[in-house]
């Protein structure tokens, strides 16, 4: 914890916190400014106001993390939640301040005690359901907003934990884990000397004791004769558990179980044996009970009957006992590893016209042994749940990467075929441009680069890149491709904006519009630029992330894929002109000022070897791949200079092509010039 890492004074304070409310000394133990209210002659705490950067430091897209100003009441809600500082990339000069501002006035009047959950623009946003409630994520921000969201989440936990006294508050993200890997094979009396069914047994005295001087005290005349006698016997179990599930029920029913449930959820046994059915007589299957309920740490879980059809491995004696199984969605936050709190209700009614209810609720608590749990790691750990969220576009694009892989490794279906490469090579660069880019948002960035030197220097974990799947993958990819193809794959399959000049580029042509092909001399010193503005971008980021913000703006990534052009003016114009010089100069931003392109650039120099197959002709006389090689790429000696290639893959077709290598068409006009002619006349 950094005790003097905050940036408030008590006049800023005072500000933000005017009269009536008053701000108290701030605590040295504790980096908390108490807000007292003044309620006539007395003073009374009104909320605990404290900055998120004293207690977590979650680093966004930039390296920096949020700094949030927040105000807790005594009851865990917050009063206020506002933001002092942010560098996401988005909010700057991007979305704006607005749209991240409107997203956190939403916290106001919520509380710890509830499952907060970002939404993603379905019915759901802005709406209680069950233990949860929902609020309106940002779009083209959602990895940004989720990082802030564990911001806030996690500092005020730490300061409810000091000193609200009560525990809780938890992010409902981080949950332990079920181990579905230990299994032992057990019986009902098994299970309960294990401790995973738990049991509570109510007598009728226990019933009237709790209706002792309420108007239900009295009205169950069977239990007055005979106090002693069983009401209820409770059991509780987790059927989700392997030991639990799969001794209880039958193989056929456990896989069918297994089906029902999606990640995360939990199955829960709930059985009675006695004068008390567990269901009501207008109960319905497949709906929440009424006469039991569940909740964790003072949280409500909200239980829903499966309509599990299967018969029971169950003790004779327990037979004719009533069951019910239960699911708890993963959104509820059910953690495994703490205990549950079972209840069970029980309402007696005194009268006839307008009859008084009194409900009375017996509990029992059942805990998992720490064998069949795995244990959540960390308290910023919440990344899990968006990669479960994105499950579908990751598949997607690992199926898009897959095909690439196939592609590079020069198929011969593939490149023997002018026409079907160009095809070919469209249809991916659409799909790099419209799937990856436009709507995953999957375009790496300089920033990332900017932010991992900003995150080491600070001595911060590079866990927020987790926050969002898209990147990390296609950085994987990404960085594995360096030892096998070089900085191509990147900058000339999946950069989405270079994708974009590229097709405006071939539409030019389309058009009869030729490209400039820059002199060979300036376009060796034009392609130096870039390598300077990343080594500008690298130093300014380990001295001022002010600065660092500004000067990535050189990379027109965020104004063209991420934001749309939906921005401001000078933004959309720097964009479009980029854009509108590659229709001249073949992708001009990517080979002459992309710092990024730059950095794929060196870090493609751990390449193992030259994967483009040449001649010894080539460069000497043959110059067909150089003169038709437009991101000029390849030197007069026919050598490919793969710091420049863009792995378009245009030389590899003329390579193979009988009617496009000159080499190959002089040796097939040698072999015609050389053939054998059978003499067909004979002398006489």
């Amino acid at each position: 914890m950094h005790a003097h890492a905050g940036v408030m004074t008590r006049e800023s304070m005072e500000q933000m916190f005017p009269a009536p409310l008053v701000v108290g000394e701030k605590e040295r133990d504790l980096p908390v400014w108490p807000i007292y209210r003044q309620e006539l002659t007395s003073t009374t705490i009104a909320a605990y106001a404290f900055e998120s950067q004293d207690f977590v430091a979650i680093p966004g897209f930039s390296g920096t993390p949020f700094n949030l100003l927040i105000a807790l009441d005594p009851n865990g809600q917050f009063m206020d939640v506002r933001v002092l500082s942010q560098h996401e990339p988005v909010f700057l000069d991007g979305l704006g301040e607005k749209p991240l501002l409107t997203f956190v006035d939403q916290y106001k009047n919520l509380s710890l005690k509830q499952s907060i959950k970002i939404g993603t623009g379905q019915s759901k946003s802005g709406k209680e359901s069950g233990a949860n409630v929902y609020i309106d994520g940002v779009s083209k921000a959602t990895a940004s907003v989720r990082i802030l969201n564990q911001t806030l989440l996690a500092a005020s936990l730490k300061v409810a934990r000091a000193k609200l006294g009560y525990s809780e508050g938890r992010d409902p993200d981080l949950v332990a884990k079920i181990r579905p890997d230990v299994f032992k094979s057990m019986d009902w009396t098994g299970l309960l000397k294990a401790g995973l069914i738990r049991r509570v047994t109510l007598k009728n005295s226990d019933i009237e004791k709790a209706f002792k001087d309420t108007a239900g005290e009295g009205a169950d005349a069977e239990a007055l004769q005979a106090p002693s006698e069983n009401f209820a016997d409770l059991y509780v179990a987790h059927l989700s558990l392997p030991t639990v599930g799969k001794n209880l029920l039958s193989p056929e029913k456990w896989a069918y179980l297994q089906q029902r449930l999606d990640p995360g959820d939990h199955a829960l046994l709930i059985l009675s044996k006695g004068r008390y059915p567990l269901m009501g007589e207008d109960f319905v299957r497949g709906t929440v009970p009424d006469r039991v309920s569940l909740n964790q740490q003072n949280l409500p879980l909200e239980i829903r009957d499966l309509d599990l059809d299967a018969a029971l491995n169950l003790p004779s004696d327990l037979s004719d006992a009533q069951w019910l199984a239960v699911r708890v969605i993963a959104p509820a936050g059910l953690d495994p590893a703490q205990p549950l709190n079972y209840q069970l209700h029980i309402i007696r009614s005194k009268g006839i016209v307008y009859p008084e209810l009194v409900r009375k609720s017996f509990a029992v608590t059942a805990q998992l042994p720490e064998d069949y749990v795995e244990l959540a790691s960390s308290d910023q750990k919440t990344w899990h749940s968006i990669w479960l969220d994105r499950w579908m576009e990751l598949i997607v694009l690992v199926g898009g990467l897959a095909v690439l892989v196939w592609a590079l490794r020069e198929p011969s279906w593939l490149v023997l075929n002018p026409q079907r490469m160009t095809r070919f090579r469209v249809g991916y660069l659409l799909f790099t441009l419209c799937f990856i880019g436009w709507y995953a948002q999957g375009q790496l960035s300089i920033v990332n680069l900017t932010a991992v030197v900003q995150a080491i220097q600070a001595g911060r974990s590079l866990s927020f890149f987790m926050y969002d799947p898209m990147t990390v993958l296609l950085w994987a990819f990404v960085a594995v491709t360096f030892f096998f193809w070089g900085r191509g794959t990147f900058c000339g399959w999946l950069c989405p904006f270079g994708a974009l000049q590229e097709l405006v580029s071939l539409l030019t042509r389309r058009l009869g519009i030729s490209w400039i092909r820059v002199p060979h001399r300036w376009d060796e010193r034009l392609k130096k630029i870039k390598y300077g503005v990343l080594v500008a971008l690298l130093i300014f980021s380990a001295a001022s992330v002010t600065w660092t913000d500004r000067l990535v703006e050189v990379e027109p990534f965020k104004t063209s894929i991420t934001l749309n052009f939906v921005r401001a003016w000078p933004f959309v114009l720097w964009a479009v002109a980029l854009v509108l010089v590659s229709a001249f100069f073949y992708k001009g931003y990517c080979r002459y000022l992309c710092p990024l392109g730059a950095g794929m650039g060196v870090l493609g120099k751990l390449r193992r070897w030259d994967w483009i197959a040449r001649r010894s002709e080539c460069g000497q006389p043959c110059q067909r791949c150089r003169s038709d090689c437009a991101y000029q790429a390849i030197d007069k000696q026919g050598a490919v200079d793969y710091d420049e290639c863009f792995q378009c893959m245009d030389c590899v077709v003329i390579y193979e092509s009988d009617s496009l290598c000159v080499p190959r068409i002089l040796e097939q006009r040698q072999a015609q010039d050389t053939r054998v002619i059978p003499i067909t006349e004979v002398r006489s």
